[in-house]
């Protein structure tokens, strides 16, 4: 049994809110496009089927309470916890509906209500983003002139002196001064226009796969992979993408040292009708790089993506420029963490 597609269907798949349809038997007869994304699962598998006992709305089936809806009935939940087919959880108000007549329908409607949450910190972090960089701009403006004429002196004085053993004095301005231009081109990032061109994003996180489990020290290091197949290429730059997954591996790495077993859990999804920003996409490439390391300080998880923000000996400066690197590509990068699993999320909108 398959969807036949129609104008109707069109609308429906356009729609923010999942619908769910619902035969006299209990099985699937038909949902939109928002159904699928948020249930975790396809229409392909699931109209004809009953719906997995592991979807579940507020610790019940929801194939069970679909099917205690008496008919006429309207049974709405506010706020309730949803699983979804993938065990992941989410907040929706649910409105399950039965219609009269011969051709009676259960009708489920879902609306995803931490979406508006993520939408609003999305922004916050694209305007967060986009601030940091104008002011790292000006800042280098003003740093490096002056750096640039400290330098300059540093080597005529060197060229005056009388005493050749002076000369230590003069090359540690210069070494210094040289060394303070590296770093404020580094919190600028890689000044170079994105090549954007057809990128397969298994490349790229095989390509990094393959990098990290060679450098030394990564002996115990395992990387676990968990793609769709089925992504299509997205369109970008590849040693920019590569570059962005790279620092955030290596942000994971470092955040796990103390951990007896470290892993690193790549998973590639589609999302659908997803919003990044303010902006809407049909689809949207997900790349997780999940880690088993102790979490995120509380005092540094609103500001994580802010250049010389870390909890440990780094420079502060590998999520800043992911972030950088990925919002070119109209992307953004969002960070879950608790105890025991941190989560960064790579989001990129697909042809």
């Amino acid at each position: 049994m398959t969807q036949n597609p129609c104008p109707e269907t069109q609308i429906l798949d356009n729609l923010t809110t999942g619908v769910v349809v619902f035969d006299t038997e209990g099985r699937v007869a038909y949902l939109n496009q928002m159904a699928e994304f948020l249930l975790g699962i396809s229409a392909r598998h699931a109209v004809g089927s009953v719906l997995d006992t592991h979807i579940r709305c507020d610790d019940q089936p929801l194939v069970a309470i679909v099917a205690s809806v008496q008919q006429g009935e309207v049974v709405g939940k506010r706020g309730a916890s949803l699983v979804r087919a993938d065990r992941e959880e989410i907040t929706v108000d649910c409105t399950i509906t039965h219609s009269e007549g011969d051709q009676a329908r259960t009708i489920a409607e879902l609306q995803q209500v931490d979406r508006q949450l993520r939408i609003r910190r999305e922004t916050q972090l694209i305007t967060q983003q986009a601030a940091t960089r104008d002011l790292l701009r000006g800042l280098a403006h003003e740093i490096k002139n002056p750096l640039g004429g400290l330098r300059g002196a540093a080597q005529l004085l060197a060229a005056e002196l009388p005493d050749p053993d002076l000369e230590e004095y003069t090359r540690i301005i210069i070494e210094e001064a040289d060394r303070l231009k590296s770093l404020v081109d580094a919190m600028l990032g890689p000044n170079r226009r994105p090549e954007m061109q057809s990128v397969n994003v298994h490349h790229v996180l095989e390509r990094v796969r393959s990098l990290v489990l060679a450098e030394p020290g990564h002996e115990r290091l395992e990387i676990e992979r968990d793609y769709d197949p089925s992504i299509p290429d997205v369109v970008g730059d590849a040693d920019q993408l590569i570059q962005a997954v790279l620092n955030i591996v290596r942000n994971a790495i470092q955040a796990m040292q103390g951990v007896d077993a470290p892993r690193i859990r790549l998973v590639t999804r589609v999302a659908r009708n997803f919003t990044i920003g303010e902006v809407r996409h049909r689809l949207v490439a997900k790349i997780e790089i999940r880690d088993n390391g102790p979490g995120i300080p509380e005092e540094i998880a609103e500001t994580l993506f802010l250049p010389m923000v870390t909890s440990g000996s780094g420079t502060g400066l590998g999520l800043s420029i992911a972030q950088s690197l990925i919002t070119r590509h109209q992307g953004l990068v969002e960070c879950q963490s608790k105890e025991g699993e941190t989560v960064f999320t790579l989001l990129l909108p697909l042809p």
